[in-house]
């Protein structure tokens, strides 16, 4: 178990994210789940995110925490837009879209959602202010990306259905979204940019061999709804990351010229090993991940710990990196491959 004293300091990622040599080596996670954290705090805190006042403090200090005795300089803290509409669960196939065609679309109440999103999670944000500690911020902002919020408004198959039957339809879904995006991360940014030193959004846009939409698709249709996003980010002078997994080397030219994103992160060596990732885009962006998920599942303590000091190895010729998994930590990895790679890391930066 870690106890190693530690002092937060966000500016290291904040360099990382924006392509800058950060003096210690940052820990990112993107999420990490609360099974996880609870079976490392030795309490239980996870069902009191949705409780009173006094359960939502209990759960963002022990969120605080765990990031801070990890040796983490960030926290990474995210309020998911979809928990607003179907709760993610369209979006992972459970349950069908609420919009099915253009009636849906008109009827749908838009207007809704932005007040409903923060009657949600307005205290969590604001938690967030009071409790973190000196050199310590967030990691995150409003969850979901545009992708993502299309999947749970209309379903995966049917959007790829739209994009035939009804074109402009599709369209205009894109562009509803991207406002009502905006929107909220406008509200959140002017009441709660103080607590955030890097803002990010979640959006899966590939899987192994491609993206999930024709890359034309996302060029013309999620991009510029991006760029909307970021543009506002950067107006409040912070570093956006992207995270999306999946092979997307289709469109990230488009990512880093026209969207504006400053880092990246998800990888899996399936698709390609972070070296790639780091030799295609390292001079132009910063490069969050690096350790496959599968490495922490399947492998003993010494193969995690040779192959976070090989990925270490690899980046040290790059400017903008912080190392953690490829994805993220769920309740299924084990706590000791995890606690192996942050150690790892730790030991490296000669605390």
């Amino acid at each position: 178990m870690i106890e190693k004293q530690f002092t937060p300091n966000y500016q290291h990622i904040v360099n990382a994210a924006k392509n800058i040599p950060a003096e210690r080596l940052p820990l990112y996670e993107h999420i990490i789940d609360d099974k996880i954290m609870e079976k490392i705090l030795n309490h239980s805190f996870s069902n009191l995110i949705f409780g009173d006042k006094a359960d939502k403090k209990n759960y963002m200090q022990s969120q605080i925490d765990f990031f801070r005795k990890m040796g983490y300089d960030t926290v990474s803290f995210e309020g998911c837009i979809t928990n607003v509409i179907q709760q993610g669960q369209a979006l992972s196939g459970r349950k069908a879209g609420v919009i099915q065609n253009r009636e849906d679309f008109e009827r749908y109440p838009f207007k809704e959602i932005t007040d409903k999103y923060f009657s949600l999670y307005d205290e969590h944000f604001k938690l967030l202010t009071e409790l973190l500690p000196d050199g310590m911020k967030a990691i995150g902002g409003p969850g979901n990306g545009v992708f993502e919020i299309a999947q749970d408004f209309v379903g995966y198959t049917n959007l790829c259905l739209l994009s035939v039957d009804d074109p402009e339809l599709y369209t205009d879904l894109f562009n509803r979204i991207g406002d009502l995006m905006l929107e909220i991360w406008q509200a959140f940014l002017k009441k709660h940019h103080h607590a955030y030193c890097v803002c990010r959004f979640g959006d899966d846009l590939g899987f192994k061999t491609s993206t999930l939409l024709k890359p034309d698709d996302i060029v013309a249709h999620i991009i510029p709804q991006y760029k909307k996003i970021i543009d506002l980010v950067h107006a409040y002078h912070k570093p956006f990351l992207l995270h999306s997994c999946g092979n997307i080397f289709s469109v990230m030219n488009e990512m880093i010229d026209t969207a504006g994103i400053d880092a990246k992160h998800s990888n899996e060596d399936q698709i390609a090993p972070f070296s790639v990732w780091l030799q295609k885009y390292g001079n132009r962006i910063g490069n969050f991940g690096g350790v496959d998920v599968d490495i922490l599942c399947q492998n003993d303590e010494q193969a995690i710990r040779d192959y976070v000091l090989e990925i270490i190895d690899q980046a040290k010729n790059y400017k903008g990196f912080a190392l953690g998994s490829g994805n993220s930590i769920p309740a299924y990895v084990p706590v000791q491959g995890y606690l192996t790679m942050v150690e790892t890391v730790r030991s490296c930066r000669m605390e």
